[in-house]
């Protein structure tokens, strides 16, 4: 009976033991969250000075009149945008396609000598080795065959002419931009020389900055910048020109950074951000929407090898071209970082509440 009742103890020990709550290590792995990650690198990138710049347009003419005519159409206004190629001012041409008819009546008439001048010219050819016409004879036919050649030739030059007077009656843009002034009216003559349009490009711009003389040396020794337009963009300059020479007043250094060419939605007159690049550093990037804002700090949730999830504070730099964050402090590279802050928020409370 005690040996019957010492080994029900001993399996009852034994079943007590085996139903234990789970140990704090076997917690952490089966809760584990499945997180997309970022492992944190250093990464060379450009040191920069960002200065204020205002655009202004590379672009910017007078279109004048070539031919003394009145305007007959005159389709756009100042603030207009006009394509490349557009009609913007067309004049009376009466006397341009009269000019036209004639010349090219006189080219039809030129060509119908020059053909039958060909024909007898190659008829005495066969003659005069046949014998059968004079050297004289010959002689003639060929000038008039050299005669109607050069009547040809000038009668197409002529029409040549009257082509590009009639094309001068119609005034096209040289560029794609806006109308910034219009110097004449419809139905006034103008004469020739007259300005008629004042535009610029809004394809071709460039941003000015004026740059003070401490700064001047890096920026000149590299040569590269980028803008960085209003809503948060940025564009590779394709040419940086710093003048040689300092305002006597301000002591600054002007210098233009050109924009590549295109449409980019902004206009002369806005003001910009330029980036010069004065070195190279290395630092921590990560995706920006990696970076999160609670109340006034500024986070990242970092995700460590045995799953364990922090918000930690960071401070963070500029946003890349690229669309990264650069993280000053708070980092180190090696650490891995939670690409969605959500579900990274939403299992660090889940693991708190265990």
């Amino acid at each position: 009976m005690n040996r019957w009742i010492a080994l029900t103890a001993v399996s009852l020990l034994l079943s007590a033991c085996s139903e234990k709550e789970p140990t704090v290590a076997d917690s952490t792995d089966r809760s584990a969250p499945d997180l997309d990650t970022y492992l944190a690198e250093p990464v060379t990138v450009a040191e920069e000075t960002r200065l204020d710049g205002v655009l202004e347009a590379v672009h910017r003419s007078t279109v004048s009149s070539e031919v003394s005519a009145r305007v007959m159409e005159l389709p756009f206004d100042v603030d207009d945008y006009v394509e490349k190629g557009e009609v913007i001012v067309r004049f009376r041409d009466a006397d341009q396609q009269a000019q036209m008819a004639t010349a090219q009546a006189t080219l039809q008439e030129a060509r119908a000598q020059l053909t039958e001048a060909r024909q007898a010219y190659e008829r005495g050819q066969e003659m005069i080795e046949r014998e059968l016409i004079a050297r004289a004879e010959f002689d003639r036919l060929t000038s008039t065959f050299e005669s109607a050649q050069a009547r040809a030739g000038a009668a197409e030059a002529g029409v040549r002419a009257a082509q590009e007077n009639l094309e001068r009656t119609v005034v096209r843009a040289p560029y794609s931009g806006i109308v910034e002034e219009r110097h004449i009216e419809l139905g006034e003559t103008a004469g020739a020389g007259q300005p008629l349009m004042t535009g610029l490009s809004l394809e071709h711009l460039r941003a000015v900055v004026e740059v003070p003389q401490s700064l001047v040396g890096p920026l000149r020794e590299h040569g590269e910048a980028r803008v960085v337009l209003p809503d948060g963009t940025s564009l590779d300059a394709t040419e940086v020109r710093i003048s040689p020479a300092a305002s006597e007043g301000s002591h600054t250094f002007r210098t233009r950074v050109t924009l590549p060419e295109g449409d980019h939605q902004v206009f002369p007159g806005t003001l910009v951000k330029v980036a010069f690049k004065r070195g190279e550093q290395e630092l921590l990037r990560v995706p920006a929407p990696a970076v999160v804002q609670r109340s006034e700090v500024t986070g990242l949730y970092v995700v460590h090898p045995d799953h364990r999830i922090e918000l930690r504070q960071v401070r963070a730099g500029e946003l890349t071209p690229e669309g990264q964050r650069v993280i000053l402090s708070g980092l180190a590279a090696g650490e891995r970082v939670a690409l969605d802050p959500i579900a990274a928020g939403i299992a660090l409370k889940e693991r708190q509440a265990q």
